[in-house]
């Protein structure tokens, strides 16, 4: 479901050569006894996650889409990018379905905080509070805000509509829960934040948004039935892992993801979170970027086509689009597009794709790899998260770094609590 293309990616080096570390490698993973094997949690999870719960999942879903018209999801990084991502991509950005997906808890804008509260004051609400600690600065602010107001307008019936994705047993957002008597689903203690959206963390709001979860766990373990062989001629994930340190090893130190769909722009936001978390670290990794196409080659084209030669480019290419509209004829052709008549506007877009791809490659001497999704439905989404887990482990793996963790993230929260005077 995922094809990977590597013609024009300039390659000095041969895929193949890193056979030998990368069967150990996948050894270790598969094991369990890699860098951070505490948090592998993710690699059987097509396999081991809990039946009970996913019917749960979509219980509650089904309870919640009847009860509200706004679906407020309260959550930062892995906590709602995962979920984010998911609902553009297979609903589209105007899919008109109902309750409307709100997040928040993900910044501390003053603005925005304030009008989604002013924008839902009125509304049917229900909640999903995510956070496995209940300490998370950004999702904590946001939830006092949220209880209050829920408190307030539901009085006892609030605890129907609020509901929390929380650690198993402790920390502060289960006990939260425990005490108000909301329903809760547990973040698994072996799948960190950015490897979460398989789990409850992102099946909740993507169910409440109308999404086939099935479809989603069906994908994901098509991936894993894919991708069991760590042989590079067959496992697309692993080889373009390998693919990304041979280019750094080239010098080119930023890798941005192209797409051209629009509903794909927070898949790229994932996906840089799930890369740039995993291995920026001791000095080392590669810097994720992005760019939604052809939309932005009216900003960055010019970098790209003619700027210092550090970055390469990832197409994520989609086969098949959601939806397809034929280009009309006018009779006066004002603006001169007849020569477009009859012709899918994907055929023109996949043209413009083309276009580029001889521009960037052959004249600016861009390095680009192609990963073709089949199209954007749930099942595609799964396969192309468990893809992107596996590559992401691999190509850190191979830097001889944690995929798993992210050190570096707690500097800047002990300075802010510093700043705002926590104890």
């Amino acid at each position: 479901m995922i094809k990977l293309e590597t013609k024009h990616a300039f390659l000095k080096e041969n895929v193949k050569d890193y056979q030998e570390s990368v069967d150990r490698l996948h050894q270790q993973l598969m094991n369990k006894e890699c860098l951070g094997n505490d948090y592998v949690g993710w690699v059987e999870w097509p396999n081991t996650y809990d039946q009970e719960e996913f019917a749960r999942i979509k219980q509650t879903a089904a309870r919640m889409r009847e009860m509200c018209d706004v679906f407020v999801v309260c959550g930062i990084g892995g906590s709602y990018l995962g979920a984010r991502a998911a609902i553009e991509m297979i609903n589209g950005l105007y899919a008109n379905k109902k309750p409307e997906i709100i997040f928040i808890g993900n910044t501390f804008s003053s603005t925005y905080i304030a009008q989604v509260m002013e924008y839902i004051k009125d509304k049917e609400v229900c909640v999903n509070v995510i956070s496995k600690s209940g300490t998370t600065t950004e999702t904590s602010l946001a939830f006092r805000l949220l209880k209050q107001f829920m408190d307030e307008k539901y009085k006892e019936q609030a605890k129907e509509r609020i509901v929390a994705t929380t650690d198993k047993a402790r920390g502060v957002l289960k006990a939260v829960a425990d005490q108000e008597g909301y329903e809760t689903f547990v973040i698994p203690d072996d799948i960190g934040g950015r490897y979460s959206v398989i789990t409850p963390v992102g099946l909740l709001p993507i169910a409440v948004a109308g999404i086939d979860i099935d479809a989603i766990m069906s994908g994901l373990k098509k991936a894993y039935e894919d991708l069991a062989d760590s042989d590079l001629d067959h496992n697309a994930a692993y080889a373009y892992a390998v693919c990304r340190r041979i280019l750094q090893n080239q010098g080119y130190d930023v890798e941005m993801l192209v797409s051209y769909e629009l509903q794909m722009s927070m898949i790229a936001e994932w996906w840089k979170q799930l890369f740039g978390e995993s291995e920026g670290k001791e000095g080392k990794g590669i810097l994720p970027d992005s760019a939604t196409f052809s939309t932005d080659l009216h900003s960055l084209g010019q970098f790209v086509q003619e700027g210092k030669k550090v970055l390469f480019e990832t197409i994520l290419m989609i086969d098949r689009p959601t939806q397809d509209i034929t280009f009309p004829s006018d009779a006066q052709n004002l603006d001169q597009m007849n020569y477009l008549s009859g012709k899918s506007v994907d055929w023109v877009n996949k043209m413009a794709a083309q276009g580029t791809l001889e521009a960037h490659v052959n004249t600016g001497g861009v390095p680009n790899l192609i990963l073709t999704l089949k199209d954007m439905s749930a099942e595609s989404f799964g396969y192309m998260c468990y893809f992107f887990f596996r590559a992401c482990a691999m190509t850190v793996l191979l830097l001889d770094v944690n995929p798993f963790n992210q050190p570096g993230v707690e500097v800047y929260k002990k300075n802010m609590f510093r700043l705002l005077g926590k104890n």
